[in-house]
């Protein structure tokens, strides 16, 4: 049975808490409700969601469908089970059918999280469907967004509720919804002890420990030594020196003791014993119960619970940590609760093994869901008498956008309490009180937690902080430096908006301010009252020098203080207008052949080519005005005859300037440039009377592979020009000082093939013979 709220509320659609079938991870005591479950089937826990491979994914969704998995029909990806999920839109149907959702609260859903609330209309209707119900975008959105299809690596799939795996099969990965099952992975993480080093001061010797016996001073010996199986040590010159269940400081004093009848020095203190070990014995201990590697494991003599849980890769999604427990051979029994080492690093209740003992996992008892802006989103395991606040905390406590005013906790009633509640599922509202008191038993993140009893299988969902758009909100636009969305808040006003949003840009118009706001009454199909808020000098910046306003010179503004504060209300939008016809300083350029070259301010908007060459000083002698070019920002290169513009200032050639503009007067160039598919590129020296065919001459003629219509001639202002034709005449054009010919080469490709040409003919003329000969015989 599918846990819709967490569907709807998770942050991540795979991210699932199901529960409800028998023998699933979450027991509730409840009979599945769909048609399509089985008293035999597993719900598909979020970590088989999560590692689905793509072929399983795809091989699911046939398997949905009820085909038969034949050659050639089983999917090979997503991308063909999204081709088969648009061949069969009522499988989408069906899956929102079985949601136990109601059409109005899908909708109500899809409303909130902003999409449109008919997104679905198409399957919650009885009319008939085709492929294209799933190729609407915001239907894909709704659709993941209720967990009815997700997002693969080459498309969507279907989020299939059965699955085949049993508990426990689970894809490598060390990933696992369950707190703190991750980190006894051995993928992450494997914790041994060494075999080697210092030992505790209380550590007890036995049976395969290996010992280092050193004297110093008068007696200068060395000796390695194992402690056998009847737990003693053979000194040389000593004898049997018996130690087991002594720790090592009882070892020291006992080797002491034992030497110093032979080795006078030691009573003297001229000889020291030292006594370390030098290599740890192994011990065999069990592990049991929900392990994932259960069996038998050697491990080092200074092993404790948590290296057996890393040895035998940790527990199964069906185990606790809270209650682990030893057992020994003589009959002690302990039980370990992981979460104080999980959660603070706390290891004192931490046990080092004995030889002989067994570690056993139990199945979990009361295990809850945390999802939502919390830091640590997972499943939690409960030991007695945790509470809200407990699970909480162990989630890490509050995210940064979490809503802390309330959180949800929502339960499968209880066979016995169903009758009560007259439902399945109940929602309990748990409200928060803010507060300051850190020290506090119930304070996590700035609010204490009521004390609320749990139930297996509970989820506890911490909202969001609604975003700016979604919730109380006013809006800036126009002349501000940074126009944004920004929250509302009672008492808000016009000046406050305008300092969020960093004050007015220099040409901003603040005689009035139009404020668009929402109508009180709509019948008449009023979508916005429009405001024009009255501002003065004091919404510009301060001049700490002199204690005024200033702004760019233009409109006068009334003085500080002359208008009132307007107080702003939710979802105002507030646009700030540019004064009429304000313009900041724009400058052109010139270069090349005038007195004065440079970058020029515009004087007015309506300033031309010659007043700017007037500012230049004019053409130097040198200059050639034909050859003037004329770049704009936006068009690039513009036409342009500056002789005509001079000698008729108020004609079209004479162009009103635009911010921008970069004018050229390229320098007097008496040549003539003929380059391309001529026998001698040349630069030939200008002649006044001379036409196109002189210079083509001048570079010895067209080559043979010449297109010689396609020539062009491009004057010294940029302009090209090409051969003119009427009827059967045609001429070029005429080059001017600092012009440049081209010819350009033919297309081979566009060459006629005369062999081809005369085989063709050869052909046609012989069929032709052969017909006349036919023609007069009959």
């Amino acid at each position: 049975v599918w846990k819709w709220h967490d569907l709807l509320l998770s942050p991540d659609p795979v991210f699932r808490f199901i529960g409800g079938c028998k023998n699933c991870d979450f027991s509730c005591d409840s009979r599945p409700t769909q048609s399509f479950f089985d008293t035999s089937s597993r719900m598909l826990s979020p970590v088989l969601m999560r590692n689905f491979t793509a072929r399983a994914l795809a091989f699911a969704f046939f398997l949905t469908l009820g085909a038969t998995p034949s050659q050639g029909q089983i999917p090979a990806s997503p991308a063909e089970a999204q081709r088969l999920l648009r061949e069969n839109p009522d499988l989408v149907r069906q899956r929102l059918l079985e949601s136990g959702l109601s059409q109005a609260e899908i909708r109500a859903q899809l409303t909130a999280r902003g999409l449109p609330s008919d997104a679905l209309d198409a399957f919650l209707s009885g009319a008939p469907l085709d492929g294209n119900a799933t190729s609407d975008p915001d239907a894909l959105a709704a659709l993941e967004l209720l967990g009815v299809v997700m997002e693969g690596a080459d498309g969507l799939v279907v989020v299939e509720t059965i699955s085949g795996l049993q508990a426990g099969e689970f894809p490598d990965s060390t990933a696992s919804p369950v707190f703190g099952h991750d980190i006894f992975r051995r993928g992450s993480s494997r914790f041994q002890p060494l075999l080697s080093g210092p030992v505790p001061e209380g550590y007890e010797l036995g049976p395969g420990d290996r010992l280092l016996l050193l004297l110093t001073g008068e007696v200068e010996l060395v000796h390695d030594l194992e402690v056998t199986r009847e737990g003693f040590v053979m000194v040389p010159d000593v004898g049997r020196i018996s130690i087991a269940n002594l720790d090592i400081l009882g070892a020291r004093t006992l080797f002491r003791d034992r030497l110093s009848g032979f080795y006078s020095g030691i009573r003297r203190g001229t000889t020291s014993v030292s006594l370390s070990v030098t290599e740890l014995r192994t011990i065999q201990v069990y592990v049991a119960g929900e392990a994932r590697q259960p069996g038998a494991y050697q491990l080092s003599s200074v092993a404790t619970l948590t290296n057996a849980l890393y040895a035998a890769d940790g527990p199964t999604e069906l185990a606790s940590l809270r209650d682990i427990r030893v057992r020994r051979r003589d009959g002690q029994e302990w039980a370990l609760d992981l979460h104080p080492y999980l959660l603070e690093g706390d290891a004192s209740g931490d046990i080092t093994l004995e030889q002989g003992d067994i570690v056993f996992l139990p199945l979990r008892n009361r295990r809850v869901q945390v999802v939502g802006e919390v830091v640590r989103p997972k499943l939690y395991d409960l030991a007695d008498g945790d509470d809200v606040f407990d699970v909480l905390a162990a989630a890490g406590g509050f995210a940064a956008t979490a809503d802390r005013r309330r959180v949800s906790i929502y339960r499968v009633v209880r066979p016995f309490d169903q009758g009560v509640v007259n439902n399945d599922r109940i929602a309990i509202d748990v409200p928060l009180a803010p507060s300051e008191a850190t020290d506090a038993p119930d304070f996590v993140g700035g609010v204490l937690i009521p004390s609320v009893g749990l139930q297996d299988g509970d989820s506890i969902v911490v909202g969001r902080v609604p975003s700016v758009a979604d919730g109380l909100h006013v809006s800036i636009a126009g002349m501000v430096v940074e126009p944004d969305t920004f929250p509302w808040r009672d008492g808000m006003t016009l000046r406050d908006l305008i300092g969020l949003a960093r004050g007015p840009l220099v040409g901003a118009d603040l005689r009035a301010a139009e404020v668009s706001r929402l109508p009180a009454n709509r019948s008449s199909g009023q979508l916005v009252e429009s405001i024009f808020v009255p501002m003065d000098s004091s919404y510009l910046e301060r001049r700490a020098s002199t204690n005024t306003y200033a702004g760019a010179p233009g409109l006068a503004f009334d003085p500080p203080g002359t208008s009132p504060e307007f107080v702003l209300q939710p979802f105002d939008r507030v646009q700030v207008r540019r004064q009429p016809d304000f313009e900041l300083p724009q400058s052109v350029i010139i270069t090349g052949e005038v007195f004065v070259p440079g970058s020029y301010t515009l004087l007015n908007d309506s300033e031309r080519l010659t007043n700017l060459l007037a500012r230049a000083g004019d053409l130097l002698p040198s200059a050639y005005p034909r050859g003037a070019q004329l770049f704009r920002a936006e068009l690039g290169r513009v036409d342009l005859d500056l002789p005509e513009a001079s000698d008729n200032p108020d004609g079209r050639e004479n162009l009103i300037l635009q911010p921008g503009d970069s004018l050229h007067i390229p320098e007097y160039s008496p040549t003539v440039v003929v380059r391309g598919a001529v026998n001698s590129p040349v630069t030939v020296l200008w002649r006044e009377n001379q036409n196109f065919d002189y210079y083509i001459a001048a570079a010895g003629g067209f080559r043979t592979d010449a297109d010689e219509g396609r020539s062009s001639v491009r004057l010294a202002n940029g302009l090209a020009k090409t051969r003119s034709k009427f009827l059967l005449w045609s001429s070029y054009p005429t080059p001017d000082p600092g012009s440049t010919i081209s010819v350009p080469a033919k297309d081979p490709s566009d060459r006629l093939d005369k062999v081809q040409l005369t085989s063709n003919l050869v052909a046609i003329l012989g069929s032709l013979a052969t017909l006349f000969i036919v023609i007069d015989r009959n």
